[in-house]
C-alpha cells in the first residue's frame, strides 16, 4: 500500500499502464456472464479497439460490476460502436479496505486520461 504521494503516483501509473496498454486482444470481450473477469476488487477500463479508453472505474467486484449492467455499454451502443470493438481491461487491487486511497488512485488515473464516458473528472486535491 502506498505511503507517500510519489508512491501513490507510481502505483497509479502502474495501474494505468496495465489497463491502457495491454493489447486490445488480451482484454476481456463482452459477454452475458463475464465469467472470465475475476470477482475481486479492482480498477477497470472500458476500451474501444481504435478510439482507446472510453471509461475508467473502480469496484468491489469486477465481475459483479458488469453482470449488473454498466452505463458505458449503453453509451457505446448509442455511439454505434460495434460490440466486437469494445472490451474490458481489468487490474485487480488488494487494498479495497482503504477507500480514500482508491478514490485518489482513480482520480489520478482519470485526470491523466480524461475518458469521454466518465461524466466527472476529479480535480487535484
Amino acid at each position: 500500500m502506498p505511503t507517500s504521494d510519489s508512491e501513490l503516483q507510481a502505483q497509479a501509473r502502474n495501474i494505468l499502464d496495465a489497463i491502457a496498454f495491454i493489447p486490445f486482444e488480451q482484454c476481456q470481450p463482452l459477454s452475458r456472464e463475464f465469467s472470465s473477469i475475476p470477482a475481486r476488487p479492482g480498477i477497470y477500463a472500458i476500451r474501444h479497439k481504435t478510439d482507446g479508453l472510453l471509461y475508467i472505474g473502480k469496484t468491489k467486484s469486477l465481475r459483479g460490476r458488469f453482470t449488473g449492467g454498466h452505463k458505458a455499454f449503453l453509451w457505446a451502443w448509442l455511439d454505434k460502436y460495434n460490440d466486437e470493438d469494445v472490451r474490458i481491461a481489468v487490474q485487480v487491487i488488494s487494498h479495497w479496505g482503504n477507500p480514500a486511497l482508491l478514490l485518489e488512485l482513480e482520480a489520478i488515473i482519470l485526470r491523466a486520461t480524461e475518458p469521454p464516458y466518465n461524466a466527472q473528472i476529479p480535480t487535484e486535491r
